[in-house]
């Protein structure tokens, strides 16, 4: 009987057609599932890595951590075979743009520039020296802080004052506190002798711009 008070009665509904749905219905669940999945890995990955900072590597190996969006600061305190100490700042805001650098180094010569620079390494286990040569990751020649062609870690000269203390901030553009290129874990280094800024005319100003020796260092590392 098709019907019953004017109502068509249910037709059957084939094979095929059951399986169409059992299939539209348990993708439909897989899916919500694996939308669950990601997202709950997403927040034990953000939860186990330091403050939710993702790790990445530059091609020295040196494992650094990607800040983006997030203010950063870190600082080094430098000491060394000279009486010559001080502290350094480092702040990027927002993890991208200009880093900011400033600091109060002691015990200089008065009235006296001395080369400042980021080194490769943060290894400080036979002293400053083991900091390696200026963080140079493009393979550039050293220049001056204002010349495009630079090592990244080229800083320039800090001055004394009267008193042998150099006060000093200033912005620099190649420097960065995040990503692969960041100079978090690496050293900073205050010279014996005034930097060149590679326009000493000989070879060792385009490697050194003929600072002299070290006379103290630190680790940068972030701030708490």
């Amino acid at each position: 009987m098709n019907s019953f008070l004017g109502t068509k009665a249910p037709t059957a509904r084939s094979p095929r057609s059951r399986f169409t749905t059992f299939i539209c219905a348990a993708s439909a669940c897989l899916g919500v599932f694996s939308l669950i999945w990601i997202c709950s890995a997403w927040m034990t990955d953000g939860l186990h890595s330091p403050r939710g900072l993702d790790m990445v590597s530059d091609s020295s190996g040196l494992r650094t951590r990607s800040l983006f969006g997030k203010t950063i600061e870190a600082v080094a305190v430098l000491s060394g075979p000279s009486n010559v100490t001080g502290i350094v700042s480092f702040y990027q805001p927002r993890g991208r743009g200009p880093v900011t650098v400033s600091g109060e180094i002691k015990n200089l010569a008065p009235d006296a520039l001395r080369g400042f620079h980021v080194h490769q390494y943060g290894d400080l286990t036979n002293g400053c020296i083991s900091a390696g040569p200026h963080y140079n990751p493009f393979e550039k020649t050293h220049g001056a802080p204002t010349d495009k062609n630079r090592h990244v870690g080229d800083l320039g000269n800090i001055k004394s004052n009267a008193e042998g203390v150099a006060v000093f901030t200033f912005k620099d553009w190649q420097l960065s506190l995040n990503g692969p290129l960041s100079i978090l874990g690496r050293a900073v280094v205050v010279h014996n002798g005034t930097d060149d800024l590679g326009k000493g005319g000989n070879e060792e100003s385009l490697k050194t711009g003929n600072a002299g020796g070290r006379a103290a260092c630190g680790v940068i590392g972030i701030r708490s």
